[in-house]
């Protein structure tokens, strides 16, 4: 049991607080997963890519990886700390080159997403400590997805905990168990598609990723998890340019979602919902099982 909360905001004022209202909506999910929690935030697009990165020791893992990728790469990099994470800032021509110069540094520093507007933080603990940690509240954005975690399918580590980035502005949370993971996470790493843990929501992601790559779009490849990922499961997909959501044929996953002219919502219990502006006059729904429904700006 998982707790699984979006936002994409139609409303352009409300942008700076979509940090706020995601965090309130996390909170309130806890009883479903007080484990680890995480949040992917979505971001005005700037002139160069963005890396977020986690380490477990930070002072000394940060202190001087710009300067380090700087002359790596012979490109400028900026870092932006925040606790246990940090943004990098780089060429868009320079991720992978900066993701194998991270791989090969002493210690232990790993890639929680790239891309030009994303932005995930995730950590053990209660979703109150990690927005807090995090400063979650005073984060702005179009969208964001964010997760609460009861572990089943793997320890409760920060590799475990969601959501999974395994493309470019993409990312993945997930209520629900995958079966079939592990020989799919077989046949993904021979294609080539990056998967760093043995988390089963990973996998699902790195499928999406693995259909996007051969052509087809995220509606397709979301239409597509229905016949090839074996379990239970609700999904909600991050974009670039917004979210995606899809439950498996049987949906014995609990979902709501709500819309109005200023915001669509997801939830795993309408609760998540209650204290959005506007509520009281919003559609609000239960997604129809093996049906994908998407938003974008």
């Amino acid at each position: 049991m998982c707790g699984i909360v979006g936002l994409f905001l139609k409303d352009k004022a409300l942008e700076p607080q979509l940090g706020a209202m995601l965090t309130e909506m996390l909170i309130t999910m806890t009883d479903r997963g007080p484990d680890s929690a995480g949040i992917a935030i979505y971001g005005a697009a700037g002139n160069r890519a963005k890396l977020t990165v986690q380490s477990d020791h930070p002072d000394q893992d940060f202190a001087t990886l710009a300067e380090d990728l700087e002359a790596s790469l012979g490109a400028p990099v900026t870092l932006r700390a925040n606790d246990t994470h940090a943004v990098l800032e780089l060429p868009a021509d320079q991720v992978e080159a900066a993701r194998a110069a991270i791989a090969d540094r002493p210690g232990r520093i790993r890639v929680m997403s790239d891309g030009d507007v994303i932005e995930i933080y995730k950590e053990v603990g209660l979703p109150r400590d990690v927005a807090a940690r995090f400063d979650l509240p005073a984060m702005s954005g179009t969208h964001g997805i964010g997760h609460t975690r009861m572990a089943t399918e793997s320890a409760v580590t920060t590799e475990g905990a969601h959501p999974f980035s395994t493309g470019p502005d993409q990312c993945l949370v997930h209520n629900g168990s995958l079966s079939n993971h592990n020989s799919l996470r077989r046949k993904l790493r021979r294609e080539g598609v990056r998967i760093e843990s043995e988390n089963d929501t990973e996998v699902g992601a790195a499928y999406l990723t693995w259909k996007m790559q051969n052509g087809a779009t995220l509606g397709e490849a979301l239409e597509a998890s229905l016949t090839d990922l074996d379990g239970f499961f609700t999904f909600v997909v991050g974009t670039k340019e917004g979210f995606g959501v899809v439950r498996d044929p049987i949906a014995c996953k609990p979902a709501v979602m709500a819309e109005t002219d200023q915001y669509v919502a997801f939830g795993s219990e309408y609760r998540a919902l209650v204290n959005l502006p506007g509520i009281d006059a919003a559609r609000v729904w239960e997604p129809e099982p093996a049906t994908v429904y998407f938003w974008s700006h």
